[in-house]
């Protein structure tokens, strides 16, 4: 993963003790270093006391970061002093990224005019300021905290996700692989809405990736590299071997159009035409994507595929989309979310085993549907989140929870979790009747805020209440 680097800026304002700044430089870049994070720096000299105050000061910080675009994926604006909106405006006003606003606080022993900070002050004229001019920043409680702070190690590394979720999501290449099936007219969605919101979709006919597949050599490096790529992947001893070298060839399509196109994230047709020309389901296949952290909903389901990319990129783990399956007895803040076997490996309690689906050999006979890598979902704390675009607007839910290690009955097909959510009952009959699909994405970890945060303060999606 590409290590988050932040621009330092640092407010000044001479009425307060400009003393401060030189240790609150040093102090800010060793911190982030130690927490993992890069930093840039304007110079010490290029400014009066390596801070900035007032306009020009601002429009000399203001060039230097122009120099810098593409290097820094944040700003961290601290105020080792009241500092001075104005200059902070005309540096930051362009800036083009997410601004986190760091007020240092003062000591009670330390109050005197020659050390008395005031940052908790100045830090209302920034934040006033930004407001009046439309510049888009972050602020998280408590008002002022230093930087030695664990309180401020949690802030910065959820400011980091913010970045990462505002960078990876205003220019995302979105794969949709083959049409939507005919009977899942709850994964509908409204391709031009995505697009002003920085999405475009790439459409490729299923036609087109059969053909491809079919045109591959048992013998092809690819297709032999991929093959065992997947039986050390999970447990493939009872699939055929020709089912494993049919699975291989449709992995290698699958990667070549995504290098090929450039895709961040992925939704593919999965039924019922790969079962019944290629006689395998892609369950596996978008397990194995899904763990390379390219998102990969099935059931072409955009704009949970839109989500899971959001969730991956705040979690820097891989996501996954499952559905809203069944109750857990009479708990009614559990549920069991369910997938036929598209989750992550790294998401799983233990190796997945895959096998024929049940489902389609039902109805199309024994045999036509190895794919399903199957087992339970490893018990952990999980965001989930989904969206919906409709008249023009795209509006997304996130929540926090926790996949349990309640026991699911052996017998469960597929790959399954129970999923502990405070108050879900009411939150299901709001995503039900606000329009919400079957499905919902999933990560490991709580990074609900920092998603909320990133989309609606600096992506411009709408927020769904509760």
């Amino acid at each position: 993963m590409k290590k988050t680097t932040f621009a330092l800026f640092f407010g000044n304002r001479g009425f307060f003790p400009e003393t401060l700044i030189a240790g609150a430089r040093a102090e800010m870049e060793s911190r982030l270093r130690d927490l993992g994070y890069g930093t840039l720096l304007m110079p010490a000299d290029a400014t009066r006391f390596g801070a900035v105050e007032g306009a020009a000061e601002g429009e000399k910080y203001a060039a230097w970061l122009a120099g810098k675009v593409g290097q820094f994926d944040g700003v961290i604006l601290s105020l080792p002093n009241f500092g001075d909106e104005i200059g902070a405006v005309a540096a930051l006003k362009d800036a083009g990224v997410p601004i986190l606003v760091q007020a240092y606080p003062d000591e009670l022993d330390k109050m005197s005019f020659k050390e008395r900070r005031d940052a908790y002050c100045g830090k209302f004229s920034v934040m006033d300021v930004f407001y009046q001019y439309g510049v888009k920043y972050t602020s998280f409680p408590p008002h002022t905290v230093h930087p030695k702070s664990d309180t401020f190690a949690a802030q910065v590394h959820d400011f980091a996700r913010v970045c990462r979720v505002v960078s990876g999501m205003k220019n995302v290449t979105l794969g949709v692989i083959g049409a939507r099936t005919t009977a899942f007219k709850t994964v509908r969605f409204d391709e031009l809405a995505l697009q002003r919101h920085g999405i475009t979709c790439e459409t490729f006919d299923l036609s087109s990736v059969i053909a491809s597949v079919n045109k591959l050599a048992d013998n092809d490096e690819k297709v032999v590299a991929k093959n065992i790529r997947l039986q050390a992947y999970s447990d493939c001893c009872a699939v055929p071997a020709a089912s494993m070298v049919t699975m291989a060839k449709l992995g290698v399509v699958l990667d070549d159009l995504i290098a090929e196109a450039k895709l961040d994230t992925i939704a593919i047709r999965c039924w019922i035409e790969l079962e019944m020309q290629l006689r395998v389901a892609p369950c596996l296949l978008v397990s194995e994507i899904n763990d390379r952290l390219i998102p990969c909903a099935c059931e072409v389901d955009v704009c949970n595929a839109v989500m899971m990319q959001a969730l991956h990129l705040a979690s820097q783990e891989p996501s996954t989309c499952l559905d809203w399956n069944n109750n857990y007895g009479d708990e009614g803040d559990k549920c069991i979310l369910f997938h036929c076997g598209p989750v992550p490996q790294s998401l799983m309690a233990a190796k997945g085993k895959v096998i024929d689906h049940p489902m389609f050999a039902k109805d199309l006979g024994d045999g036509c549907g190895w794919g399903p890598n199957v087992g339970r979902i490893a018990p952990m704390p999980m965001t989930y989140a989904s969206c919906i675009t409709e008249n023009g607007k795209l509006t997304f839910y996130v929540d926090e929870g926790n996949i349990t290690n309640d026991v699911i009955a052996k017998d469960y097909f597929g790959c399954a979790g129970v999923a502990e959510i405070a108050d879900l009952q009411h939150k299901l009959h709001i995503l039900g009747r606000s329009g919400y699909r079957h499905h919902t994405s999933m990560t490991r970890g709580h990074v609900g805020d920092a998603v909320r945060h990133a989309l609606t303060t600096y992506l411009g999606y709408d927020l769904q209440s509760w």
